[in-house]
């Protein structure tokens, strides 16, 4: 059977699909559950929550699934020049955006006590807290926190965009590598290398990483049905991150107006940029990635710059206002169709199922032909 991989059994799963983490607030509780009740590994993006708030979002997706879920926190969670982001560099920043402030009748935001979390703190709670699987992004933890987690039964899944990032994560002992192509909603996740030094593609990367390592490949990156889950793993992956695909359902931390605009036309046109966090990422292009897009490089480092955008989020939810929003998505999701996580997955293991099938009988068509 195409699901019973060496990932599938590593994460004690029935499909080696993994539902991918969304940071910013967009993962929930309710998706991460309901993914991993239906065979596969939901996901939670927990790198701006506090210690405590880890540890509740680990007994809340427990109360709800005794199945295997995953927690993601980034490795690295402050650029260096934060060190020099002082206040004079936060009113000249904060100066920008007073037009949509006003707008969106906000007072100007102050200089806060501190712009995102701690990361040595997070991974000390979420190890006690102990959830079946952690996976990291932004680089590779520490022996010591690699040991934690094997001595407590936590899987642990690296993210790489490169060959060399992927030699990196299974030299530090990660029992899986996650292969995610420049195809990806959402930032990327390089740490060897700048980003924009890093964008192999995700049927370019699987087949490299898979002859480079000896640890399992799962595949991200333009990934939305069945198609991408069988080329994925005819390529060599023992199994797929789906990301942009559950975001647009009901279930996921999404809000309706930015669930629109992934199941809108617009979804088609797609940037990577730095103007919403600070960091290169890939989001539907909107006014105003088009209008900071005028400042360069000349952006507030993350997490100053995600602090920044993210102050306007709620006022513009409220107004419906979603060309001030940070939507990201993969260059897949003109594909996407599906409603809910159940309708989804459903469709990814019987559409897979039947490119398989479709293979074994010596020909193939294109589903729905």
């Amino acid at each position: 059977m195409w699901n019973e991989t060496e990932a599938a059994r590593l994460l004690r799963v029935t499909y080696p699909i993994v539902q991918g983490p969304f940071g910013g607030g967009l993962s929930s509780v309710e998706l991460t559950a309901a993914v991993s009740n239906l065979g596969g590994l939901g996901s939670f993006g927990a790198h701006i929550f506090s210690p405590a708030h880890i540890r509740d979002i680990v007994v809340r997706i427990g109360e709800r699934t005794a199945s295997p879920f995953a927690i993601n926190l980034w490795v690295d969670n402050e650029d260096p020049a934060m060190a020099r982001f002082d206040r004079a560099s936060f009113e000249r920043h904060v100066g920008r955006l007073h037009a949509h402030y006003a707008a969106l009748e906000l007072d100007t935001p102050t200089f806060p006590d501190r712009f995102g979390q701690n990361f040595d703190e997070q991974i000390e709670a979420l190890i006690e807290a102990a959830p079946p699987v952690i996976s990291f992004v932004f680089g590779v933890p520490s022996p010591r926190i690699v040991e934690a987690c094997r001595s407590r039964g936590i899987r642990t899944i690296g993210n790489a965009t490169t060959v060399e990032e992927a030699h990196a994560i299974e030299a530090a002992g990660i029992d899986l590598v996650l292969a995610s192509g420049a195809e990806a909603g959402g930032h990327r996740v390089s740490f060897l290398e700048p980003p924009e030094r890093s964008l192999v593609g995700t049927f370019a990367l699987i087949p490299q990483v898979r002859d480079a390592v000896r640890i399992p490949v799962i595949a991200a990156g333009g990934i939305a049905d069945g198609r991408g889950v069988a080329a994925a793993m005819a390529l060599g992956a023992d199994g797929v991150q789906v990301g942009t695909a559950f975001l647009a359902c009901a279930e996921s931390g999404a809000s309706p107006l930015y669930r629109a605009a992934l199941l809108s036309d617009r979804a088609r046109h797609t940037t990577l940029t730095r103007v919403f966090s600070g960091r290169l990422a890939r989001a539907i292009c909107n006014g105003y990635s088009e209008e900071m897009a005028a400042y360069g490089d000349d952006l507030a480092p993350y997490p100053a710059q995600n602090w920044l955008t993210n102050s306007l989020r709620g006022a513009a939810i409220e107004r419906g206002r979603d060309d001030l929003l940070s939507i990201y998505a993969g260059q897949s999701a003109a594909l996407l169709c599906h409603r809910t996580a159940g309708e989804l997955f459903d469709a990814l293991v019987r559409e897979t199922r039947q490119v398989f099938q479709a293979r074994a009988g010596g020909h193939f068509k294109f589903l729905g032909a």
